[in-house]
């Protein structure tokens, strides 16, 4: 027996075979970007609350263990979880959670309320850019907190956190998240001005005012929060993700097929819908789903942008788009300083798509990441004869973008660092199967450890 090839480490992976144009339908589950921020939100109440259509996705399990960690009783099946925090016992979040993803930096606000001090460990998630804490901090410490940054992480203590004026130089969605979950119960109000207006932050206060808190929405991104002394459970069904839905529109545009989402309504779709129709995509639209499909698609140039803007998180599926319109199109990107990671693998599977450090394309924006030498536009030229090849998913929504190429290229794609795709989409595989994809995960060998 050869005991090298026995105890030889594997990876998982992904296999796709193109098939020719996607069809059928998907349905989308709860936005990833909103399920985990309602089970932190749970942490506030005086009795469970349940929160449902939650996706079967990698953050949900983390964010669950985490709360598990500091005492709360979680129960789970397959769409709905609920989280009972009257066992909450503890003010840590343990270090193995260090690096995984975002979440913990939200709870700091909840733990101060509860148990009057935290700890929660380096934030983590997509390597995409600079995505900073500072803006927690400044909120937390207005509020009353007593911060102590440490190599292992963030430790906060708090008599009683009480409402402040608070303005954010960038409408961060953490940051006014953040806000929000420590405001509800602080002493007085808190004005936060310049707060993010995503679909995802607003669902987040309505789910706290459903709880009981006293929350308003003023123009120019004004929010007042009157702080409240508790507050109760609440049960809340997650709108769809507009993320997933926009994704696999663009796997039917893709491949010449169509594709009908259902579980994600129009109103969350408004800015994508307009653009993909501005290329020549076709839709069907109902009050429970939204299909797409074109003979032809033109070149256009998009600019990332805060809500109601083109989501940053749709930015890397619309590039895969761009390599199969019919001209030179441009994408620049407003919100992350290094989310075009995913660029040389989409080269290396026959794509023509060059990066730039300046501004592309019909900008109204002026740059934010001025002096940053990571490219922050990229022109694409259409029509490329993709290739299959072996790639590495360098952050979640690459990975999808990958897919996507993988589908209207020609021959096998292998594709590793799939975690990541398992911890932003739910149940990825069967829904692209369900469109008629050939795609499979296997085991294959993994890398050698890095110097």
């Amino acid at each position: 027996m050869d005991t090298d090839k026995a105890t030889e480490e594997t990876t998982a992976a992904w296999v796709v075979n193109p098939v020719g144009p996607l069809k059928g339908d998907v349905v989308v589950r709860g936005s990833k970007n909103a399920v985990t921020k309602h089970l932190v939100a749970s942490m506030l109440a005086d009795r469970p609350s349940t929160v449902s259509n939650c996706p079967d996705i990698g953050d949900v399990d983390i964010t669950i263990s985490m709360l598990e960690a500091v005492g709360c009783e979680v129960e789970r099946d397959d769409t709905a979880v609920t989280v009972n925090p009257r066992t909450l016992n503890s003010s840590r979040v343990p270090i193995r959670f260090s690096g995984m993803n975002r979440i913990p930096i939200l709870m700091v606000g909840p733990l101060l309320h509860r148990v009057g001090e935290a700890f929660v460990p380096l934030v983590g998630g997509d390597d995409i850019g600079s995505r900073p804490i500072d803006y927690h901090v400044d909120a937390l410490t207005k509020m009353g907190a007593e911060i102590n940054l440490t190599e292992e992480g963030l430790e906060a203590k708090a008599i009683r956190l009480r409402g402040a004026h608070i303005e954010l130089p960038y409408p961060s969605v953490g940051a006014t998240e953040s806000v929000l979950l420590t405001a509800v119960l602080a002493e007085g109000r808190t004005v936060l001005d310049g707060g993010a207006t995503e679909p995802e932050v607003i669902e987040l206060a309505l789910f706290l005012q459903r709880m009981g808190a006293r929350i308003e929405l003023r123009p120019n991104r004004r929010y007042i929060i009157d702080g409240v002394d508790e507050l109760s459970g609440a049960s809340h069904h997650l709108a769809g993700d507009r993320i997933e839905a926009f994704s696999y529109l663009v796997a039917g545009l893709i491949t010449g097929g169509e594709v009908r989402v259902q579980g994600c309504k129009q109103d969350r779709l408004v800015t994508a819908i307009s653009t993909l129709s501005g290329m020549g995509a076709k839709f069907e639209i109902t009050d429970s789903s939204v299909s797409a499909w074109a003979d032809s698609l033109s070149p256009t140039a998009v600019e990332t942008d805060t809500h109601p803007g083109f989501m940053t998180d749709w930015q890397s599926p619309m590039v895969a788009l761009f390599t199969q319109c019919d001209g030179l199109s441009v994408m620049y990107e407003t919100v992350y300083e290094n989310r075009f990671t995913y660029v040389p693998a989409l080269n290396k599977m026959g794509a023509e798509i060059e990066t730039y450090s300046t501004p592309l394309g019909t900008i109204e924006q002026q740059q934010r990441f001025v002096g940053s030498s990571t490219p922050c536009s990229v022109i694409v030229r259409g029509q490329a004869p993709l290739r299959g090849t072996d790639v590495v998913v360098p952050d979640i929504r690459g990975g999808f973008a990958y897919v996507l190429a993988a589908a209207a290229a020609e021959g096998t794609t292998t594709i590793t660092g799939t975690h990541h795709l398992d911890r932003g989409y739910n149940r990825p595989i069967e829904n692209f199967e369900a469109l008629g994809l050939d795609i499979k995960r296997i085991e294959v060998p993994a890398p050698p450890p890095e110097d």
